[in-house]
């Protein structure tokens, strides 16, 4: 009989050989699916995220994440279970999107700003889609339909805090010790903020020019990571839909489509959608006799998800740590039932409230301008960002050549 080691080495294999048969079977459907995966790395992910990545490991070099969770101190743990310094990663993954948050929650664990159990509640809600794409994307690029990016929004950020909200029970018998210890807590001081800044600025020996090295050669390690399994599950995703196991997946979920009144028709877009959230969100889009609210929660479930793709990026970030995966897993199948059922409860009093009122006011002259600024941001993208990632991939090649002869002459 097969022991559960030998029966997963035999099916990881198994795996393995009929992705490498698929890909020498379809040369060129492989060949198109890495060119978009690749096209959306160069032009969206990389020139996107690279800034707040950088940003981020300076801002913690210099202590400013903890002067900053001094002040979050009393709104994070009180509502979380997590420290201060955990607001900062909030709001930097939910302005740069996945997976940010993955990436400054294990920045902050290695640092010993975290427990275990707090990184595990950190990371279950501030991984998260940023506003440009579900603004600038999904709603305007693929529903060519502003107010619905509203809902969407609502659902998908209300639904976040909820599963922080009901993480913060999570691992409380492993942190006795510490709630213990949170009664003697000193009460909140700005100059004791600005000693733990300059303190942490202190302990750090680096000089200024090595901190920002360091701080690109980390980023662009980390974006080159994301770039690889976008690609690849790019890749998978088109693999699977022409062996037809993707038909395969989507009747198994009909049966569940069917019991929660949603046409079968959306079954094969929200496979899809499992492995890679930007093609899942379009074929949803795309789908004919259906309705907008049916549309609206299947790609809000997808937005929550995050898909295969993310939760791989994510898996590989905490595997540098002792972050265990298995939490955040089980926070993304709670935050996508919660964004699906905000997003069905909230359809008429949000969307067609939105919609009635643009009819009879300038609320739509509003929200073409803004939206029309997201259009522009990913117009800019699309032309600019290939040349930004290819500047940057040639300076982060020159900090590695300028690093090897430094230690040759040592």
């Amino acid at each position: 009989m097969l022991n559960k080691s030998v029966f997963k080495s035999i099916t990881l294999a198994g795996a393995a050989v009929l992705m490498a048969s698929a890909l020498i079977i379809m040369p060129e459907e492989s060949f198109e699916a890495s060119v978009r995966g690749l096209d959306i790395w160069l032009e969206i992910v990389f020139p996107s995220l690279l800034p707040f990545l950088i940003i981020s490991e300076m801002l913690i070099a210099f202590g400013v994440v903890k002067f900053l969770g001094v002040f979050l101190e009393p709104f994070m743990r009180p509502l979380f279970k997590v420290p201060g310094a955990g607001g900062f990663v909030w709001a930097m993954g939910l302005a740069s999107g996945n997976p940010s948050g993955a990436k400054l929650t294990a920045r902050l664990r290695q640092d010993g700003q975290l427990t275990r159990v707090e990184a595990e509640r950190l990371v279950s809600f501030t991984s998260s889609s940023n506003p440009l794409f579900i603004f600038g994307a999904v709603s305007v690029g693929f529903f060519l339909n502003p107010e619905l990016g509203i809902l969407l929004a609502i659902s998908h950020y209300a639904s976040n805090i909820g599963v922080g909200l009901m993480m913060r029970f999570y691992g409380r018998n492993e942190e006795k010790k510490q709630l213990e210890e949170e009664g003697s807590k000193k009460p909140f001081s700005i100059l004791e903020a600005f000693k733990i800044m300059h303190h942490t600025r202190l302990d750090d020996k680096r000089p200024f020019g090595k901190i920002l090295g360091e701080a690109v050669n980390s980023s662009v390690q980390t974006l080159l990571m994301i770039g690889g399994f976008i690609i690849i599950f790019s890749v998978i995703n088109k693999v699977l839909f022409h062996l037809h196991i993707t038909a395969f997946a989507a009747s198994l979920f009909s049966s569940i489509f069917v019991f929660l009144d949603l046409p079968q028709t959306l079954s094969i877009p929200f496979v899809s959608g499992l492995f890679e959230i930007t093609l899942g969100s379009q074929l949803t889009s795309q789908v004919e006799n259906v309705t907008l609210m049916q549309q609206a929660v299947i790609t809000s479930s997808l937005l929550a998800f995050g898909g295969f793709s993310i939760q791989a990026q994510v898996a590989s970030i905490l595997a540098e740590t002792d972050i265990r995966f298995k939490p955040f897993f089980l926070a993304r199948l709670l935050h996508t039932l919660l964004s699906g059922l905000i997003t069905w409860l909230l359809f008429n009093p949000i969307y067609v409230g939105l919609r009635n009122r643009s009819q009879n006011s300038n609320v739509e002259e509003t929200f073409a301008a803004s939206h029309g600024k997201a259009e522009e941001i990913l117009s800019f993208l699309a032309q600019s960002g290939p040349l930004i990632t290819l500047l940057t991939l040639l300076a982060y090649c020159l900090l590695l050549l300028h690093a090897h002869r430094q230690a040759h002459l040592k």
